[in-house]
């Protein structure tokens, strides 16, 4: 049994109530893992037999900074081309099944500031990502993702611009997992909240972090958190409130939460096992100053 939720898709039956506990505001918004189903999946153009859910993508009124989507593959299915723009860095965090995860290269042209020593220095990825499998891939990765298991792959994919620094080589593309990287747990916190780090956070060459956050139960953020960093958070296993703005919201494994920039945010981990979301955060930058055109991404 997979230690992520990745049960998606169906259909309630007829008799069930509608009334739900999805929320869309100015600061946040709650998608439930209730109203994850069918009808609102997509196909993508370069993919075969895979449907998406998208959660997050730039909006007025929502992200400004990334797309989170759900990519649920099925057998035979994939993609030899899956990223259709060149300046779009990704990660993917597998939640069921496995994927053949090939890195071929890196466009120069397509990833500012990359440079032939760094080419000459990458041989390349060739994997098998399974549950708990994690990819960064940088902008201008040739890459092509394929499930040549027996049963559905279920993988999360974060997209972002990457904003390129004079002077910063951009990252290299790297796998890894949730298994092999160790939690990083908060001070004073008895060890009860923590964070699995894939990448250093003092490394300026990233502008995006997507880690893994753990409570332990009865753990908390003890404090109301706002900052500039915009969020988006799916919950991997286990359950919690939610300090959103003003509201205190119950959320739990399957659940998406989108956190606009500055908005207060605190958690209460009142379940009986392990609360663990997986966290976008755009970091390392300066922020775009208000002139026209300072918010297009």
């Amino acid at each position: 049994m997979s230690r992520y939720f990745s049960d998606l898709g169906g259909l309630p039956p007829q008799t069930e109530l509608m009334t739900g506990r999805a929320v869309f505001t100015q600061s946040y918004a709650v998608i439930p893992k209730g109203v994850m189903r069918d009808i609102v999946t997509s196909p993508l153009p370069g993919w075969t037999d895979t449907r998406s859910w998208t959660l997050a993508r730039p909006l007025s009124g929502f992200a400004e900074t990334f797309a989170h989507l759900i990519m649920e593959v099925a057998p035979g299915g994939g993609s030899q081309k899956p990223e259709p723009d060149p300046l779009a860095e990704g990660v993917l965090f597998v939640t069921g099944g496995a994927v053949q995860l090939t890195v071929k290269g890196i466009s120069r042209k397509a990833s500012p500031g990359f440079t032939a020593s760094q080419a000459n220095g990458f041989d390349g990825i060739d994997t098998v990502l399974e549950e708990g499998g994690y990819a960064y891939l940088p902008a201008g990765s040739d890459w092509q993702l394929a499930n040549d298991g027996k049963e559905a792959a279920t993988f999360h994919w974060i997209r972002k611009a990457y904003e390129a620094v004079d002077g910063i080589d951009p990252p290299l593309p790297f796998v890894t997992s949730d298994q092999e990287t160790a939690i990083a747990f908060m001070p004073d916190t008895e060890e009860r909240w923590g964070t699995t780090r894939f990448v250093d956070p003092d490394d300026l060459a990233h502008d995006m972090h997507v880690n893994i956050v753990t409570f332990e139960p009865g753990g908390v953020i003890p404090f109301e958190e706002t900052h500039v960093m915009e969020h988006g958070l799916y919950v991997l296993e286990g359950k919690a409130v939610y300090k959103l703005n003003q509201d205190w919201v119950e959320v739990e494994a399957g659940d998406y939460m989108w956190l606009r920039a500055f908005c207060p945010q605190a958690c209460y981990a009142a379940g009986p096992g392990r609360f663990r979301y997986l966290l976008y955060k755009d970091m390392n930058r300066l922020p775009r100053l208000g002139r026209p055109g300072s918010f297009v991404r």
